[in-house]
């Protein structure tokens, strides 16, 4: 059972299907929050209406006789912000902040998170993965990952598909099937 609701993770709901890349006031900003407060600044965004996107995972906590649910960051210490000059110096100023970081290449920005958003919608059991590895870049043929991208990796054995948000060179990973991937020329 949750202890609280979730709360959003992405304002508005068609941040990362119409957000723009170029071309308006506002731009694509990486916020580096102190520590665990990245649910606490989305709540300050969501109430100041500043675009933003969090993405989360469902974590289940087993304790003596108690089963705790929570959806926790995938990417610790980082939102996403879509947001104008005003709305860069209102997020400064929710001190949740360590400092916020430039996304020179908006459009590989969106697309990455578009992806990690297929994937977290799955509910399939991901991994966060750091420091991202080169390997071979492939594409998924069908199932419900179908269209996804990344790259694949093999832990004790099992093969797993790598979705990464190249900017902050981290991502996720989930278990796939080998027959399913194919590789992109």
């Amino acid at each position: 059972m949750p202890i609280l609701r979730q709360e959003p993770s992405l304002f508005p709901e068609t941040l990362l299907s119409d957000a723009p890349c170029g071309g308006t006031e506002r731009r694509w900003l990486v916020a580096y929050t102190k520590p665990r407060q990245e649910k606490a600044l989305s709540r300050e965004l969501f109430r100041h209406q500043i675009p933003f996107y969090l993405p989360l995972v469902r974590k289940t906590l087993y304790r003596p006789r108690r089963r705790l649910c929570s959806h926790t960051p995938v990417f610790a210490g980082y939102v996403f912000l879509f947001a104008s000059e005003a709305e860069r110096v209102r997020t400064l100023t929710t001190n949740r902040v360590v400092r916020l970081l430039q996304v020179s290449d908006a459009h590989r920005l969106v697309s990455d998170l578009r992806q990690l958003r297929q994937l977290i919608s799955s509910n399939a059991p991901l991994t966060v993965e750091s420091r991202l590895a080169p390997g071979d870049r492939v594409r998924v043929r069908n199932g419900p990952f179908a269209g996804i991208e990344g790259t694949v990796l093999h832990r004790r054995g099992v093969t797993r598909l790598l979705v990464s948000v190249d900017f902050l060179q981290r991502g996720a990973s989930v278990e796939i099937d080998d027959f399913l991937l194919e590789p992109i020329g």
